[in-house]
């Protein structure tokens, strides 16, 4: 199974750049959309590629929203997490199939100042006792969508000027060494350990263009799926969004 992760920012825009091609050509089995910024009805135009539509809307028209299209129809779906403050705002979204089960993720940003950052850090904390109780029923699962943290020093351009920038600080990346350690691989770095890969860049600055970016989309693979994974890769050339697409293979 290939699945695909993408932070669009915004599905009408992304289509408007290319989206629709760039999907039939990439053609994953599973495809994971975060920040659709859209209803369920402006997402059935992938009907046409195959796919079966899910999606996870914020009540906040244009805001936030997670997606679920594949190829194999789930035998069940799992909308939110029943935690209201979370899921009034559309960030999580599981399918679950016979083979194991993988969910779409948006956590939220605390780049807006203080309170953002205080929801943030109780999703966080939600969401970890959330996982750790799905897994006793769900072992075998992916997560794939936009953390909004860096996990090391390796995942951003310049870690020292930004030690103190939400998605960088230690509180949030003591997290997520303990959300990884403990439960998941972090698909991207069992394959590849070098410097200088990133998926979101600041639309300012050129930073796409000088490869200043952070590495704040992930596939984590829980570890009942260790050694099943067969490869997995970042895809820059993918420019429909200041995000770009992540990919995993996984043999069940």
């Amino acid at each position: 199974m290939r699945v695909i992760t993408y932070n669009v920012n915004g599905i009408r825009s992304a289509i408007s750049k290319g989206f629709y091609t760039w999907l039939q050509a990439a053609n994953p089995d599973v495809l994971l959309l975060q920040e659709i910024k859209a209803t369920q009805n402006e997402l059935l135009i992938f009907e046409e590629l195959g796919y079966h539509i899910f999606s996870h809307t914020a009540q906040k028209k244009g805001y936030s929203g997670v997606a679920l299209l594949s190829k194999q129809k789930p035998l069940h779906v799992e909308i939110g997490t029943g935690m209201e403050a979370y899921d009034n705002e559309g960030r999580v979204l599981r399918a679950d199939f016979e083979q194991g089960s993988v969910m779409s993720l948006y956590l939220p940003s605390g780049s807006s100042g203080e309170e953002r950052q205080s929801f943030k850090y109780l999703m966080l904390d939600d969401f970890y006792t959330y996982i750790e109780n799905l897994l006793l029923e769900h072992p075998k699962l992916i997560i794939g969508g936009d953390f909004n943290i860096c996990h090391k020093p390796i995942d951003i351009h310049n870690p020292k000027s930004n030690a103190k920038s939400s998605g960088f600080l230690p509180e949030e990346r003591a997290w997520m060494e303990k959300f990884i350690s403990n439960h998941f691989i972090d698909s991207f770095r069992a394959f590849n350990q070098d410097p200088h890969h990133y998926t979101w860049w600041s639309y300012r600055f050129n930073s796409r263009e000088k490869n200043l970016g952070w590495r704040i989309d992930y596939l984590l693979a829980s570890k009942a799926l260790e050694g099943k994974l067969t490869r997995a890769a970042i895809l820059p050339e993918a420019k429909h969004s200041d995000h770009c697409p992540s990919l995993v293979e996984v043999d069940w």
